[in-house]
């Protein structure tokens, strides 16, 4: 081996292969600490002679099926043997065979390997040969988990990186259809793609989205998700500023809407940007069903704004306005009050964090359980909780709705934000009554407005206001009368 200079970054670029095949062989088992998955398959001219030859490959990155009849078989066959006994140029022989490329410094080699390549060493010569041998086990494609088909494709993308990119191609089967794969994590060396359509994408996203990706120091990348923190604008507001999914037509619509996804090798959960406040109210579903179905998006909207101030407007009407409330249903309320030791605040406090406990032991237990936890759970405190005089019945039927509520909405994380929310408008309510709720409210508009994803306007397009694009905002026109929305314009134009 012919090492450069003594830094550790230095002597990775400049180590070169040895023509003795027995250095090469003992140089990469002892960089990769002599591991067990670490595989050498020797190839001799018999069993007395010397190697001539060896297969290097990681167990379970790589197709064994492929390697025994791709590669083995030619280089043990008789023909191959000929040919190797006379004066053929061997190293050309076998890269015309069973190559694909060439490589010469020791760097190229390991990330080889672990994407699921065979190294091919030549007793003799200073190069190596790699052959295109990706495989292993790998989970198949499933219908989504997280987000539930009611009507379109079952399919979901996976941890492989190579199959998302398949799955986006099949539905989008056009030339401008570009990919540009990066690398990041100085450890885990994960591959991540830039997927977008050119021509319909904007070039100033795609270079901010590339700028930001390429200034990511991290030791490793085990998720989308830690992508998403390194290049979301406003890692401080609740809003979700970065879409997310796992459904490849979600990811298919947003490319032919000039969006631009990034997929993560080992995450079956795919991004997309630039991201608008009405996207994650929106579900596939919209575009599948008819017209009719598309007004259900208005009920989600309504629905967002009752898991968002529903308790906050108990409180308020209970505490501060009575006299909007209707003297029978006043009577009610105060009536199951009774007994109860404490405020309408620290009764909701109490109701919402029991409820937020129940869900989260819910997400964390096996499905079978973790279900009937959640629901009888919240049945049965809720019921021993009015018997025992702690909590109002009017106070259980409010948290409750407020808490169902939240499940419409179709992104997971916007629900996340509404769930945070809620509590500190629940505060101002309780100290100002309606005008604290009018207040928060406004300064989550005033938040709203100051976002942007990507130079994209949060809340575009309803402000700022494009009458164009209001055929698929709160409700959606017929399909024909609905065309591709264009690229989101940058803050400056």
């Amino acid at each position: 081996m012919v090492a450069g200079e003594n830094s550790q970054e230095t002597q990775t670029v400049d180590i070169t292969f040895s023509t003795n095949l027995d250095a090469n062989i003992a140089f990469i088992r002892k960089e990769l600490g002599y591991s067990s998955d670490l595989i050498v398959r020797e190839l001799k001219t018999n069993e007395q002679a010397d190697l001539y030859a060896c297969l290097i490959y990681i167990d379970g990155l790589t197709d064994i099926q492929d390697i025994h009849e791709n590669i083995l078989k030619i280089l043990n066959s008789e023909s191959f043997s000929k040919q190797r006994n006379s004066n053929a140029d061997i190293f050309s022989l076998v890269k015309n065979l069973v190559g694909t490329q060439e490589i010469t410094h020791i760097n190229e080699v390991f990330s080889s390997i672990f994407n699921g390549n065979t190294l091919i060493l030549l007793d003799g010569h200073n190069s190596a040969i790699v052959s295109d041998t990706p495989g292993g086990d790998q989970r198949s494609i499933s219908p989504p988990e997280e987000q539930v088909v009611l009507r379109g494709p079952r399919d979901s993308f996976t941890e492989s990186l190579n199959t998302n990119t398949a799955l986006i191609r099949r539905k989008i089967k056009s030339k401008d259809l570009w990919i540009k794969t990066k690398t990041i994590g100085s450890v885990s060396q994960t591959s991540t793609s830039i997927v977008y359509i050119k021509g319909l994408a904007d070039d100033q996203v795609i270079q901010e989205l590339e700028s930001k990706l390429d200034n990511i120091q991290i030791k490793g990348v085990l998720d989308s998700g830690i992508i998403e923190q390194f290049i979301e604008e406003n890692p401080f507001s609740p809003f979700p500023t970065i879409y997310n999914t796992e459904r490849p037509d979600i990811i298919a619509a947003g490319l032919m809407e000039g969006r631009v996804a990034i997929i993560v090798e080992g995450s079956p959960f795919v991004l997309l940007v630039p991201a608008v406040f009405i996207q994650f109210i929106q579900a596939p579903e919209d575009y599948y069903q008819r017209t009719d179905y598309g007004l259900l998006r208005l009920l989600r909207i309504f629905s967002f704004f009752i898991a968002l101030i529903g308790p906050s407007l108990f409180i308020a009407l209970t505490t501060f306005h009575q006299e909007i409330i209707p003297t029978e249903l006043f009577i009610s309320i105060t009536a199951g009050r009774q007994g109860v030791p404490f405020p309408t605040l620290i009764e909701a406090i109490i109701m919402e964090g029991t409820f937020e406990i129940l869900r989260e032991a819910g997400l964390r237990m096996p499905k079978a359980v973790g279900q009937a936890v959640s629901i009888v759970g919240a049945l049965v405190i809720g019921q021993a909780a009015v018997e025992a005089g702690i909590i109002s019945p009017s106070m259980v039927i409010v948290v409750s709705i407020t808490a169902i509520s939240s499940f419409v909405l179709p992104a997971y994380n916007m629900g996340i934000s509404v769930r945070i929310l809620r509590f500190p408008l629940m505060l101002m309510s309780a100290s100002f009554g309606l005008f604290g709720i009018f207040i928060g409210m406004a300064l989550l508009i005033i938040h709203l407005c100051s976002l942007y994803s990507f130079g994209t306007p949060y809340l575009s397009p309803l402000s700022p206001f494009k009458l164009a694009d209001q055929r698929d905002t709160l409700i959606r026109v017929p399909l024909y009368g609905l065309l591709l929305r264009g690229v989101y314009k940058k803050r400056d134009e």
